[in-house]
């Protein structure tokens, strides 16, 4: 929003700076974006009047002007402008004068005609940019005056960046009215007279779309000159918002949107069929927009149409032919109140950006329309004649937003600001701002914010209003006083950091991915689940939330690859999002993958990655538990690693996690070379410790015992110690595998195994006897439940 102020200060003008000015506003929300001149630097520049010309001797292009410069002598000026006429009025930039770019002008001869200065356009003092001819002046303009204070053009333009929620201020009204709150000034608001009627003339109007337009006011205006010339200050505050000035109807609506922030639209009344209906329109239907293109509509677009056509897309843009031509006589004023949700998202959907479409979405004050369309009427017929009719106003109230009163306490804006505010100064911000405000019990009020307010809704949106109007720098500070608590941590719980550390310990890095994801990647790596898809996604890439964590880490691994590392390790912690019924879990996991090399350089001995070298990783993790012997490595598939390289992991016949390599279909999918190897574990399985407990050491020495057995080939390892453990030998101490044998003196199908098995007591000290009696119970558990022998 482009504020202009001098503009700002006819409506309220505090006893401040540019520069403070400027910080006020930021400091209350209304962000200061930038402050620049309203016109480039100039000087020497004045109004002239050309009161004769004859053509240059020697140039067909050129003419020699006589001009009035205020003086009684004429100053000869040689222009080359093809607009050039007797009486026209221009600006002079006189002997001396500096315009911007640092041009000096100084006496010239042009083909041997000497011209005192030069008559200028718009474009050479960079007023806008045309440079068709003069810049042609409004005959009433003073001779000999200079131009800047013509103009008043020593103004500045303050740049200010909105926010969505303060659509409010889309108008100097708006602006000033914040501007008054915050210096404690009245707020006296423009006094509109409303146009009486000279003529019958009426369109009929309906609403038949009243969840898209609450109110809808039109009035014809007869008799105009569409050709007349909008005035000069109008031209020159339109400038200043960024708007350039086009013809009457258009520039008085431009106009009033800049003054009191509400859209409008001036119809040519040849072109509007016998009535107005604001309707929705109908699927496939299609309608032509001023710029020229076609659009197809939706049934959610509203529309304004006569008995035959669109001739418009309701607060965004007018119809082909919804515009003012130079021959039009009769138009028809548009004033409407249509609901946010009925624009919002339209004109994007249609490559379009409006002015109009910037407000209606933010939300217009309901109660405007009514001042908009007496402002505009007023302005139109003083610049363009032409005689108003009657209003003609169409409304369904129910559609219409209604206010609630919000209960606000004195107790509750202390707490959250952190002082305390005097009751009077809250009363009086709230007046201040425009909202009724009334006490219903000590230190409470209902206040009931005004129609343009659509941000206000909760007692914290009141809290707010008091504490920009207040001022954020009044506001002391002081250190928080707060009651600590010390809570119980259990000493079993271990921390995500600690796993984290064992990582990074063994050479992993660790990374941290999108909790969204490619919807076929993770259809790839778990068919069976159903990833929950973003209502927005910000790419096709990012659609849907995350079943698992390993689609981040493989890219992530697929990336590094691609940029010449060869080995990598990285791993993450996160939530991956799993739909179960009505519900959808967040389960927490840490996930890794290993892809090259085993060892760095320069210690790389040739040797690549394998299944166990990261299954060597994840036992790291479960050690923390202190109760490895828990869980357990099960063979098992899954769809996105190596059907017989691949495992469960279990704790106490529960899954909660998978390891294996990566299958080569996914290996394709991410455009990774090599095998990848994977694992991913539920963090609550692994976050509690098994605590230890105080045993006396045994002050008589062990007994060692090993043992070779022959088991079949699929009974694993883990499954061989839990047999040995779970033996009811109360003696035996530790079992540990030293040795596993495939060959020759060892039927096909079969293993050797040997154990290194320790027996002990705390009471005493065992003898040979005892020993090989706990063996013999051991060997007969083993050759009973695994159908084991002893090999010779």
């Amino acid at each position: 929003m482009k504020v202009s102020e001098q503009w700002l200060r006819e409506w309220v003008n505090p006893e401040i700076d540019t520069d403070t000015l400027s910080e006020q506003l930021t400091m209350a929300g209304l962000e200061v974006d930038g402050v620049e001149p309203a016109a480039a630097n100039f000087s020497g520049v004045i109004v002239a009047e050309i009161t004769d010309f004859v053509p240059h001797p020697d140039a067909d292009k050129l003419k020699i002007c006589q001009v009035n410069v205020g003086t009684e002598d004429r100053v000869q000026i040689v222009c080359g402008a093809p607009n050039v006429f007797k009486g026209m009025k221009a600006p002079l930039a006189t002997v001396g004068a500096k315009l911007p770019g640092d041009i000096r002008i100084k006496k010239a001869k042009l083909r041997g005609e000497t011209s005192f200065g030069m008559l200028c356009s718009a474009s050479e003092l960079k007023l806008n940019e045309d440079a068709s001819g003069l810049m042609n002046l409004p005959a009433d303009a003073p001779v000999g005056t200079d131009l800047r204070d013509y103009l008043k053009l020593d103004d500045v333009i303050i740049d200010i960046d909105l926010t969505p929620n303060r659509g409010d201020c889309l108008g100097i009204r708006g602006v000033a009215r914040e501007v008054a709150a915050l210096n404690q000034l009245s707020f006296i608001d423009l006094d509109i007279i409303p146009v009486a009627p000279k003529h019958d003339r009426r369109l009929p109007i309906s609403i038949d779309a009243t969840d898209g337009c609450g109110r809808y006011i039109g009035r014809v205006v007869s008799g105009i000159d569409a050709t007349a010339q909008t005035p000069v200050w109008m031209v020159e505050r339109l400038r200043r918002a960024g708007i350039r000035a086009i013809s009457p109807v258009v520039d008085v609506t431009n106009y009033v949107l800049i003054e009191l922030g509400h859209p409008m639209h001036g119809f040519d009344l040849r072109q509007l069929k016998q009535g107005i209906h604001i309707r929705w329109a109908e699927a496939g239907e299609k309608m032509v927009l001023l710029d020229g293109r076609e659009v197809e509509l939706q049934p959610d677009v509203l529309l304004i149409a006569d008995e035959e056509k669109p001739v418009a897309l309701a607060g965004i843009m007018g119809g082909e032919h919804s515009g003012v031509a130079d021959d039009t006589t009769e138009v028809f004023l548009e004033s409407a109140w249509f609901n946010p949700l009925a624009i919002v998202g339209r004109s994007r959907r249609f490559g379009l950006h409006t002015d109009a479409s910037h407000r209606y979405e933010r939300g217009v004050d309901p109660e405007l329309q009514m001042k908009a369309i007496e402002r505009a009427t007023g302005l139109l017929i003083d610049i363009a004649g032409g005689e108003a009719g009657p209003l003609i106003i169409a409304e369904a109230a129910e559609a219409l937003p209604q206010r609630k009163a919000i209960n606000l306490r004195q107790q509750r804006v202390n707490k959250v600001l952190g002082m305390d505010i005097a009751a009077e100064t809250i009363v009086d911000i709230f007046e201040r701002l425009g909202m009724q405000i009334e006490a219903t019990a000590d230190a409470q009020w209902q206040v009931t914010p005004p129609g343009f307010r659509f941000d206000m809704a909760i007692e914290e949106d009141l809290i707010e209003e008091v504490a920009r109007i207040f001022g954020y720098n009044n506001i002391q500070g002081k250190k928080p006083m707060a009651a600590l608590a010390m809570f119980p941590v259990p000493e079993n719980r271990i921390k995500v950091s600690t796993f984290k550390q064992v990582m990074t310990h063994r050479d992993f890095q660790e990374v941290i991915t999108y909790s969204f994801v490619d919807k076929k990647l993770e259809k790839l790596i778990n068919p069976e689940l159903e990833a929950l898809p973003l209502l927005n996604p910000i790419s096709s890439d990012l659609a849907v939330m995350r079943t698992s964590l390993w689609q981040g880490l493989l890219s992530t691994l697929a990336f590094n690859q691609r940029h010449q590392q060869s080995r990598i390790r990285l791993f993450e912690s996160g939530l991956r999002f799993v739909p179960a019924e009505d519900e959808l879990q967040q389960e927490a996991v840490i996930a890794g993958v290993i892809l090259g090399e085993k060892l760095p350089q320069p210690l790389y001995d040739g040797h690549k990655v394998d299944f166990f070298d990261l299954k060597g990783d994840v036992e790291a993790l479960l050690s923390q538990t202190l109760q490895s012997e828990h869980y357990t490595f099960v063979q098992d598939e899954h769809p996105a690693l190596h059907p017989g390289q691949s495992a469960r992991i279990e704790l106490d016949d529960e899954a909660v996690g998978w390891i294996g390599a990566a299958h080569p279909e996914v290996l394709n999918a991410f455009s990774i070379k090599g095998a990848a190897f994977m694992f991913e574990l539920k963090l609550s399985a692994i976050s509690t410790r098994k605590l230890p407990k105080l045993q006396q050491w045994s002050k008589f020495p062990s007994s060692a015992r090993d043992i070779s057995i022959v088991i079949d080939e699929n009974v694993t390892i883990s499954k061989l110690l839990e047999v040995v453990q779970a033996s009811e030998v109360k003696t035996l101490k530790n079992a540990r595998i030293f040795d596993i044998y495939r060959g020759k003196g060892v039927d096909s199908g079969r293993k050797s195994v040997a154990l290194d098995l320790i027996f002990s007591d705390s009471s005493r000290t065992l003898n040979d006897d005892e020993v090989n009696a706990e063996m013999e119970t051991i060997i007969s558990t083993l050759k009973s439940q695994l159908n084991a022998t002893l090999r010779e």
